[in-house]
């Protein structure tokens, strides 16, 4: 086994001769109210300010790091690789000793990836990985440098058991048998002779009853005439339930017909359901090309029914055995073998294909790049029903020994394999093997850093490992959110925050190798007060009304002094009144008392001196409650008072 990792060392210039051609004090009013916009969250308009400072050749670390992340946390890659890419050309030399963060080289590496700049990604992670990055996510990246590793992380998404139906013989997988399995094994079988190759019995089929977690269970013999004292395996299974095609050894009406190496060859049969439940009427399947030196094996099924797919070494094949398909025509009889080419088939051996509901061809063989032995491999089919690129399933489908016969149900979410790996309850024999999807599911909860408050409302995006975007949610009305049936086991995912007013927020998850639930949490640093709240920005407290009253109480007047105040320190302030009523009372007798209380507010300011094109008011019923206490509440009288109040926000 032979690996090479490749990652060229990143070269940093340092850009320091611009710094010193612009003058600070120019620009430095410009950048912070850039940054102040910035901690606004207004990425677009702080954006802005910033092109401007960088056009006039000013440029400093922090000022990098926000303009890339004002693209960055707009999904705008591409220039936000730019400018991080800017950002490490002047970082760090001796006006910047100190390391930049490593969630910068990560956002740089993922941004670059969104452009198919693996190279420089990974650069990026190498530098990632040096400036103190999440060791796993580092080590799963540097995994998949190397080829055997990402082999093995094709199917990760599976824990692997055996099965309880196992015998101290040969067991292997044949295919679905509607709810149940049809699988081989040399044990009990009807052969009563001992097979040499292997000094173990023939091959019967067994079918075994699956229970919701997918253990075999009740295992019996195929009843009708399939069974015979000769090897049967392989088996494929009409949509009808109907007909079953299946391997038998070359043996018609007790006459063995052996091959040019003096070995008792395979051919395909087929067998049709009889009233009384069992299998009969089986004939051998007349093939094109079936000399009695020709082994056919190994039948699979198209989604449509039409096409047989199965193994052979007739003239023609690439090597041992190839994977060939035949129509089937409308009276039973087939068309010409068509060989499905060197995509797919090798100098060596390609075998025991199976077809998913999903149009996707596995099969095993060893002409492909593997981990040892039989590997199990797939490949989606296109329109004409031929092979596309071939992938391997890596590990733990395959292992270092013997894979094959893999069946799998998408729908249903299980599939096994056959395999002689270590383990098997007979010394290295072939034994069924249960593949459980490992399914993980993220789930978390968003709320505030400063107060703790869950936000309801937040979108949470959840990202691969090259920054593709999987799937999108919101929180429900405490702040959860959820992400299941879509991830695997032993992957690298990214979780994103975001709410208006608050600092988008990411998670790097690593998730484990069982299934499992993971919580994981983010807390969003928000600016307490929106930016058009008045009431907020200068700690007033709403003014509240006596119930049914629309006058100005005592306590209401010192709160409004505050926005008098504030009004004659502001000329050019413009504010809105919003007010509001319990839910106690009609609803049109709501909405023109919190009309009268509005007015009376406004009037209140306005006596005071302020222009009344500098106001405006509105009432608006009980419609904007600010807790529990709808109609036929329960409701203490202080809670009813909190719904009682007056409110101001900025217009302009």
């Amino acid at each position: 086994m032979k690996t090479s990792v490749s990652i060229t060392r990143l070269f940093l210039v340092a850009i320091v001769g611009l710094m010193t051609t612009v003058s600070i004090g120019q620009t430095r009013p410009k950048i912070k109210k850039a940054d102040k916009i910035y901690d606004r969250f207004s990425f677009i308009d702080a954006r802005e300010i910033y092109m401007q400072v960088i056009e006039k050749g000013y440029s400093s670390p922090q000022l990098y790091q926000n303009l890339a992340d004002t693209y960055y946390f707009n999904g705008q890659y591409e220039d936000a690789a730019k400018y991080y890419d800017q950002l490490l050309e002047i970082f760090p030399n001796e006006d910047y000793p100190d390391p930049l963060a490593a969630d910068y080289y990560f956002r740089a590496a993922q941004s670059a990836k969104s452009m198919g700049d693996f190279e420089r990604a990974d650069e990026l992670m190498m530098l990632y990985s040096e400036n103190g990055g999440d060791s796993l996510i580092v080590k799963n990246y540097m995994d998949s440098k190397n080829y055997l590793e990402d082999i093995r992380a094709n199917a990760k998404d599976f824990n692997v058991n055996a099965v309880g139906i196992n015998t101290d013989g040969s067991d292997f997988v044949s295919s679905f048998y509607g709810d149940q399995l049809l699988f081989a094994s040399t044990s009990n079988g009807t052969g009563a002779k001992v097979y040499e190759w292997t000094n173990d019995g023939f091959l019967d089929l067994y079918i075994a009853d699956i229970d919701e977690n997918g253990e075999l269970s009740n295992a019996r013999a195929l009843p009708g005439e399939v069974n015979s004292p000769y090897h049967e395996s392989s088996t494929a299974l009409s949509a009808d339930g109907k007909t079953l095609y299946f391997t038998r050894n070359n043996v018609v009406e007790g006459k063995k017909k052996y091959g040019s190496d003096k070995t008792l060859t395979l051919k395909l049969f087929r067998a049709r359901m009889q009233e009384s439940g069992s299998w009969g009427e089986v004939e051998r399947l007349e093939l094109e090309g079936d000399e009695k030196s020709v082994s056919f094996a190994h039948p699979t099924l198209s989604l449509d029914g039409k096409r047989l797919y199965f193994a052979s070494d007739r003239e023609g094949t690439y090597g041992a055995s190839d994977i060939w398909y035949v129509s089937i025509n409308d009276d039973g009889s087939f068309g010409s073998p068509v060989n499905l080419g060197p995509k797919i088939n090798t100098g060596a051996r390609e075998s025991f294909p199976f077809i998913s509901n999903e149009n996707i061809l596995y099969f095993s063989g060893d002409g492909h790049p593997g981990l040892g032995g039989m590997d199990v491999f797939f490949t989606e089919l296109d329109a004409g029903g031929m092979p596309t690129s071939i992938e391997n399933m890596g590990e733990p489908v395959n292992s270092g020994l013997d894979d094959f016969g893999f069946i799998i149900d998408p729908e249903k979410r299980m599939a096994y394999v056959s395999s002689n790996r270590s383990g098997s309850a007979g010394s290295l024999s072939d034994d069924i093997y249960f593949l459980k999807f490992c399914e993980v599911t993220i789930a978390g909860s968003v709320a505030n850093q400063e107060t703790g408050a869950y936000i309801e409302g937040a979108t949470v995006t959840l990202l691969d490992a090259n920054n593709q975007v999987i799937a999108t949610t919101v929180t429900d009305i405490s702040g959860r959110y959820t992400f299941g049936d879509i991830l695997g086991c032993d992957e690298t995912y990214l979780v994103r925050a975001n709410f208006e007013g608050c600092d988008p927020q990411e998670r790097l998850v690593q998730t484990p190798k069982e299934s499992q639930i993971m919580e994981v949490p983010v807390l969003l640093p928000c600016d307490p007060c929106p930016a058009d709240d008045l009431g907020c920005r200068l700690s007033l407290q709403p003014i509240y009304f006596d119930f049914d009253k629309d006058y100005i109480r005592p306590d209401a007047e010192i709160e409004l002094a505050k926005i008098l105040s504030a009004l004659n320190e502001y000329p050019q302030l413009i504010i809105h009144i919003e007010s509001h009523t319990d839910s106690r009372g009609d609803d049109l007798y709501n909405e023109d008392l919190s009309e009268r209380r509005a007015q009376s507010t406004m009037k209140w300011l306005i006596d005071q001196g302020v222009d009344p094109g500098r106001l405006s008011a509105k009432g608006y019923g009980e419609y904007q409650l600010t807790n529990r206490c709808g109609n036929g509440s329960d409701c203490t009288e202080e809670e009813h008072q909190l719904n009682r109040r007056s409110m101001f926000i900025i217009q302009n």
